[in-house]
């Protein structure tokens, strides 16, 4: 089994292979691929559709010396398996093993990380510049799919490459959301070939040279050009750009990618190529339904991924329930997503109140602003956003949202750490980079119930608001039906300490830390004070907390540098209250991929970490 496969432990091996052998190969990747995602879970409808288009790139490019950059990242594990990481794969997104998105600490043939999308185009222009600048004659290629084509930083980068003529540059667009139509075929092939090949580049200059003098027939001949092609292919929005459109092809056949390719390496300047791929390619079950099949866990090929019935409801699902209650009773209330229905919870909301549904696409930025305009005019709009890619609509919170202070509800997921996902999807910095935003009410649920009630809160104020939740399910506390707004800027104590005064200990915990932090305090008997809001800060409670206690301690599933911990010392610090202060969050490093409760476990944001960091500070002060 694998038997071609196994002989491949880098690109110059594959590219030692016979034209004849590379469909075989792509049919044992596949089969890879497969696999091993079924025994380590992780993304599979996408990889499963770049198998062929992996296998062309480093056949036809003298990878690592001539670059390639993914966009998003979540389609290369057939790149990293070609790539020397094959016997890798079984750690795929474990503590201490590989990533699940290119990485440049990996391996030299990940040449720029990612795992946010549309950033491709912008980060291999600046490798080609760069290259041009040192005098280095080698291709990079952009590989960016449909759906993030659709953010704004894939069109500034267009831009800017569409005026760099010389620059051997190529942007891929695998387009995986389309079916293939009749004209990608055996005529289609031909044109992509021909339109790639240095008889058509040369002729074109040659035309353009001898019509130059002749500006009206010039424009003619270039429209007649534009014309024809466009019955075929969509050439003239990336023409009008400076790049040379080639396509679209099949992104599936090797006999097509290969020579098509190959002509595009003889050429310079910006070159586009259009190739149509299926999401799931080769596995039926991923075929037919991508977006189930997009992120799996572990699951058994042969039988599909079956449904697991759970009494715990996820603070995803708890989100979506509540957001079709908040629709019920009021008409004003909207929903905004940036290509997330399904991650976000919206699927529901969606079959329900379409017209109030909003999918902007891969577009934080516009999706923020957006949602400014339809609070002008008296809607109640809601964006439901990851915490990590709202910090790309930051400048847009704050001068579209907060400056005006419109009433907008974030409704911020995977707040805090996200497992095997890693780094680039942890909701680490939103505590630190919101509650420094005047207008900006911040609240973090410590449990199920608690989300929905402050879901419900911030959709009742004037202004701007924010509500934190974690992955995964909560401590499993019953939600109540009825819809009940908290008051704003008010924790509330949860246990109270019978320890004598000089002795007393008391945790102020924030969101998800709090039943960590409950077990943890059973042991010092220290007080536990649910926190609920980041901001306004209950400087009340605050205080009255420090008062009656001798050390106190901070939790919180974020950063601790800016965080909620640190607002809690600048409220003492305003009031003139000396007490030490013992924060406790995620460290000044990033946080790798891996296991959820063993991430929390190693920050010590686990009740025995917790504990473990309070005796620790208790006996330095004996």
């Amino acid at each position: 089994m694998y038997d071609l496969l196994k002989t491949i432990d880098n690109p110059t091996a594959l590219r030692c292979l016979e034209l004849r052998q590379l469909q075989p190969l792509a049919d044992e990747l596949r089969a890879f691929v497969l696999d091993s995602v079924s025994r380590t879970g992780g993304h599979l409808s996408s990889n499963l559709g770049t198998v062929e288009l992996t296998i062309a790139l480093h056949y036809v490019f003298d990878t690592p010396q001539e670059r390639i950059v993914w966009d998003v990242g979540h389609q290369t594990y057939p790149h990293k398996i070609l790539t020397g990481r094959r016997d890798k794969m079984s750690t795929l997104r474990q503590w201490n093993g590989i990533s699940g998105f290119p990485r440049r600490s990996e391996s030299e043939y990940d040449t720029f990380g990612t795992a946010h999308s549309s950033t491709s185009i912008s980060a291999a222009l600046g490798i080609a510049v760069a290259s041009q600048l040192n005098s280095e004659d080698r291709y990079t290629i952009a590989v960016i799919g449909d759906g993030a084509m659709t953010a704004g930083e894939a069109f500034e980068a267009l831009n800017n490459a569409g005026v760099c003529e010389e620059i051997p540059f190529l942007v891929i667009l695998n387009d995986n959301d389309m079916s293939i139509s009749p004209p990608v075929g055996a005529l289609n092939r031909y044109l992509a070939r021909l339109m790639s090949g240095k008889f058509y580049a040369t002729a074109k200059k040659s035309v353009e040279r001898v019509l130059r003098h002749s500006p009206s027939m010039l424009e003619l001949a270039r429209r007649l050009e534009e014309h024809a092609k466009g019955m075929v292919v969509p050439a003239t929005l990336f023409e009008e750009f400076g790049f040379n459109y080639i396509g679209p092809i099949d992104g599936h056949d090797l006999d097509s990618l290969i020579p098509t390719l190959q002509n595009i390496r003889r050429l310079r300047g910006p070159q586009f190529l259009h190739v149509v791929t299926k999401k799931g390619q080769g596995y039926k079950l991923a075929e037919a339904d991508p977006v189930l099949y997009h992120g799996p866990g572990k699951f058994n090929p042969a039988e599909g991924i079956k449904p697991v019935a759970s009494s715990e409801k996820t603070y995803t699902q708890v989100f979506g329930e509540w957001l079709c209650d908040a629709a019920e009773l009021d008409s004003r209330v909207v929903s905004i997503t940036p290509a997330m229905r399904e991650g976000s919870g919206l699927v529901e909301f969606e079959r329900r109140f379409p017209k109030r549904y909003f999918d902007v696409g891969i577009a934080e930025q516009h999706a923020v602003t957006f949602a400014g305009g339809l609070a002008v005019e008296g809607l109640k709009p809601v964006v439901a956003i990851y915490s990590t890619f709202l910090q790309r609509g930051y400048d847009q919170l704050i001068h579209d949202i907060a400056l005006q202070n419109l009433p907008v509800l974030f409704a911020l997921d995977r707040a805090g750490l996200v497992g095997a996902d890693g780094a680039t999807h942890a909701g680490a910095y939103d505590m630190a980079y919101l509650r420094c935003i005047p207008n900006m009410v911040v609240m973090a649920p410590a449990d199920e119930n608690e989300c929905r009630q402050m879901l419900h809160t911030g959709l009742r104020l004037d202004g701007p608001s924010a509500v934190r939740y974690p992955r995964g399910t909560g401590p499993g506390v019953a939600i109540q039906k009825q819809l009940r707004a908290l008051q704003v800027g008010k924790g509330e104590i949860r246990r109270k300490s019978h320890a004598s005064a000089g002795h007393r200990i008391a945790i102020l915990a924030f969101g998800s830390m709090l039943t960590p932090s409950l077990t943890a305090a059973q042991e010092f008997d220290a007080t536990v004070v649910n926190m609920r809001f980041v901001k306004p800060l209950d400087e009340a409670l605050v205080r009255q907390i420090a008062d009656t206690h001798e050390l106190l301690i901070t939790v919180e599933e974020g950063c601790v540098i800016g965080g909620a911990g640190s607002a809690c010392i600048e409220s003492l610090q305003t009031a003139g209250v000396r007490r030490p202060v013992l924060q406790l969050g995620l460290p000044d490093h990033f946080v790798d991929h891996g296991d959820s409760a063993q991430l929390l476990a190693l920050c010590g944001l686990d009740a025995v970490g917790i504990a473990n960091a309070i005796r620790d500070r208790f006996s330095s002060m004996a």
